[in-house]
């Protein structure tokens, strides 16, 4: 499963830089880079909606095969043109393949392992999503800025090759209560979810948009693209790595779910206000503030990330394993594309910086109100 994840968010993380450029380049502006990444999330999101129902009823081999199928053939597509409306298009059926992948993955972890250990099974599985991410976030606009787009569209045909590994997942049969979950976030079985599910859904999704502008406007924004954007999208998928890690241990071994959502979401500002600073300058102090934010940023929503799923399995239970991951990954990608269309409207009339101050703005706010309920 770990192999499959990696092959399939391969596609997806080369892309995620490199669509919002290309759109720009034809002509499209900042909003309609921003639009290329929202349409992207937004039939993300509505796919999500419905896996919990095709879990259920095909399976998750099924599910995550079909995903890697539909984010991965049409990536080629995207050399065709960069007029926007072809490019929403295509956007929306690799929307439809990611949402199917993302929620049949983060479920898998669940179904996989027992419930003690869901907090390092999640950083493993952050590893399989953050490594493309670490490596293929940078390398997708160097290798425009070198070879063209045309070979970073055909490369983000990967996941089509994790459909190889899909069939030697084999999921054990379920042993509800075989193991204690880690201390923490819960409740009953028969509790709604949703009485729990406020903190880690906000944490995620105020993060999430924080990230989503932060990757889609980075090459717009930096005085050296070349050089700067590189290197803060590398650091900012690293600092996420390091920040699930973290988290996975801390929360089997600590008992600390819950706990590590307002330090993320303050950290994911901090790391904003410094992106702030830097936007639209040239200069070494710019080039260190924007690579320094955006390592903050990142460490911030991988802390986020790992205890705010955790906190989900362990309040919905073996039995709503996939509304969990369904909800955890609604709010992760509606706040990825809410960042790319919400502040690109912002920036277009004034300017990136605002656009930036506004995140940081929002995760502080909101910090207060994503406590995760406890025992």
């Amino acid at each position: 499963m770990l192999g499959a994840t990696l092959l399939g968010f391969g596609g997806y993380a080369l892309l995620l830089p490199v669509v919002p450029l290309w759109v720009a380049r034809g002509g499209s502006g900042a909003f309609g880079a921003g639009a290329s990444t929202g349409v992207l999330m937004l039939t993300t999101v509505l796919t999500q909606f419905g896996v919990p129902w095709l879990l259920v009823r095909c399976g998750h081999r099924f599910v995550l095969g079909a995903g890697m199928a539909l984010l991965g053939a049409p990536a080629p597509l995207l050399a065709l043109s960069a007029d926007l409306a072809p490019v929403l298009a295509v956007s929306a059926v690799r929307g439809v393949g990611f949402g199917l992948l993302t929620v049949a993955g983060s479920a898998l972890i669940a179904e996989l392992v027992p419930p003690a250990e869901h907090g390092r099974a999640s950083a493993r599985y952050g590893l399989a999503v953050g490594v493309p991410q670490l490596v293929l976030l940078s390398a997708g606009v160097a290798v425009v800025e070198r070879f063209g787009f045309t070979v970073v569209f055909l490369a983000a045909a990967s996941p089509l090759l994790g459909l190889l590994l899909v069939p030697l997942i084999r999921v054990p049969p379920r042993t509800d209560g075989a193991a204690p979950a880690p201390p923490g976030v819960a409740v009953s079985e028969e509790a709604p979810l949703r009485r729990v599910a406020l903190g880690p859904v906000l944490a995620m999704l105020t993060c999430s948009i924080a990230q989503g502008g932060l990757i889609t406007f980075l090459p717009l924004v930096a005085a050296e693209p070349g050089r700067v954007v590189p290197l803060a999208l590398f650091v900012t998928a690293a600092g996420a790595l390091a920040g699930r890690l973290v988290a996975g241990e801390l929360v089997d071994h600590r008992g600390m779910a819950g706990r590590l959502l307002v330090p993320g979401m303050l950290l994911a500002g901090a790391g904003m206000l410094a992106e702030l600073l830097g936007a639209g300058s040239a200069g070494a102090a710019a080039a260190v503030a924007m690579v320094a934010g955006a390592l903050v940023v990142g460490i911030g929503f991988g802390l986020v990330q790992n205890d705010s799923l955790v906190a989900l399995f362990n309040a919905g239970g073996p039995a709503r394993y996939g509304t969990a991951s369904a909800v955890w990954n609604i709010a992760y990608d509606a706040g990825t594309g809410a960042g790319a269309v919400g502040l690109g409207a912002i920036a277009e009339p004034f300017g990136f910086r605002a656009a930036f101050g506004a995140a940081a703005v929002l995760l502080v706010l909101a910090a207060p109100f994503a406590r995760a309920r406890r025992r």
